[in-house]
């Protein structure tokens, strides 16, 4: 099952970044999917699906590298580099997705600009002003 997990998280990435096929990812996610964010707002498979597509321009061209993909039982978690095209900003991005069924049903994501992951070393400390 995990090994089947993992490839159900690999096939959504993957078809979506290769051909932009919205439709595509959201046949593998539940009809009660919820995607969570850090700042604990969340949406629905339609609400998620259609900021996805509206991602789909402005974010043409990304190159997404998966570094690591991990699964244990019905979780899996994918560590990912993007980066627009061009010298265009880097992002990286952890991605944990839990399934029931062969199908994707909850998301959680955490996306942070490599320019800025020096600075979040220390997040405690306070701003110089």
């Amino acid at each position: 099952m995990t090994t089947d997990n993992k490839s159900i998280v690999q096939r959504a990435l993957a078809g979506l970044v290769e051909t932009g096929d919205v439709d595509a990812l959201g046949s593998l996610l539940s009809a009660d999917f919820i995607h969570h964010r850090p700042d604990s707002t969340s949406s629905t498979k339609a609400e998620w699906l259609a900021a996805v597509r509206a991602a789909l321009v402005p974010l043409a061209g990304m190159q997404v590298e998966i570094q690591h993909v991990l699964a244990d039982g019905d979780h899996v978690v994918m560590y990912s580099r993007r980066r627009l095209p061009g010298a265009g900003p880097e992002i990286v991005v952890v991605d944990i997705w839990r399934l029931d069924d062969g199908l994707i049903t909850e998301a959680w994501e955490i996306i942070e600009p490599v320019a800025q992951a020096a600075a979040n070393l220390t997040w405690w400390a306070p701003a110089d002003h």
